[in-house]
């Protein structure tokens, strides 16, 4: 996997924003003089000038103005030159002359389209996912991709590509972990392959999950009668495993209260017997022998 720490350019410092509320004040205080000096001008002529220089520079000023919201930044910039991040909320000012560009720092939900993709076992299935994020830092997010939401969006996808084929839908062998068995196990895998992946883009995860998981539509009916097949077997088993014990317990109660005397073919006898009336998928036929088990 590629090393981003190589690719990494730019990292958030605190930027050169200032409190915009008292610039407000002292930019107002200035165009009020201004505006007295104007109306001075029929008296004085020479008052006229400072006048609108004032009332110039105030405008000038209001052009420095913006507002920060929470969990919200701003990336301050002098002729392309990165100078800080000002993450304070408020009225806000910096020179007319610095670019600035907003970016929020509020956690973002998003949940991807659904894929067709291969599990470990080569059968097409369909997933999705749901990702948590969040920008952590807002010079890399800015000035390290072209576009940091579009950027996410496609190393989701990659990301999920990669992880799922990594994993068998169910059934694995050897008790690893499956895509529908170990929903968590696989989540926490697609985070830390997702989080190397964006964290050039500083952007950090805070959850994975997945959304939807589902064989393909070619083979999603063969895969269904394959699982009702295994439940019939794991349901036979259990069946049989519980006719044994209770067969197994009727003959040591009868041997131990004396109930009747049974020889090795009376018991195997009795044993088919009890097998097929607890084993059988209807309801057992009474018999009744009016004859002797030697005819």
């Amino acid at each position: 996997m590629t090393d981003h720490k190589a690719i990494s350019q730019t990292s958030e410092r605190v930027g050169a924003g200032g409190n915009g509320g008292l610039l407000l004040l002292l930019l107002l205080a200035t165009s009020a003089v201004g505006a007295m000096m104007l109306a001075r001008i029929e008296y004085s002529p020479l008052v006229g000038v400072p006048g609108v220089v004032l009332i110039a520079l105030s405008v000038f000023g209001l052009a420095g103005f913006y507002s920060l919201q929470p969990n919200e930044g701003c990336a301050i910039t002098l002729f392309g030159a990165y100078k800080g991040t000002d993450r304070n909320t408020g009225l806000r000012w910096v020179l007319p002359w610095y670019g600035r560009k907003k970016i929020s720092m509020r956690v973002r939900n998003v949940t991807s389209e659904m894929l067709k993709v291969n599990d470990k076992g080569g059968n097409p299935i369909e997933i999705a996912a749901n990702v948590v994020w969040r920008v952590a830092d807002s010079a890399q997010a800015l000035f390290d991709v072209d576009d940091y939401q579009a950027f996410i969006n496609i190393q989701i996808e990659t990301a999920l590509r990669e992880v799922t084929r990594h994993y068998a839908y169910d059934h694995a062998e050897d008790g690893e972990p499956t895509l529908r068995a170990d929903a968590e196990i696989v989540g926490q895998r697609l985070k830390e392959d997702l989080q190397d992946r964006v964290k050039v883009a500083g952007i950090a995860i805070d959850e994975t999950h997945l959304m939807h998981l589902a064989y393909a539509p070619e083979i999603a009916g063969a895969m269904l009668k394959r699982q009702q097949a295994q439940a019939v077997l794991a349901a036979r088993a259990m069946i049989v495993a519980g006719a044994v014990s209770m067969v197994e317990s009727a003959l040591a109660q009868l041997s131990e209260r004396g109930v009747v005397e049974l020889d090795e073919e009376r018991k195997a006898s009795m044993v088919s017997n009890l097998l097929v009336v607890l084993c059988a998928d209807r309801e057992a036929q009474p018999v009744i022998n009016t004859g002797t088990l030697y005819g």
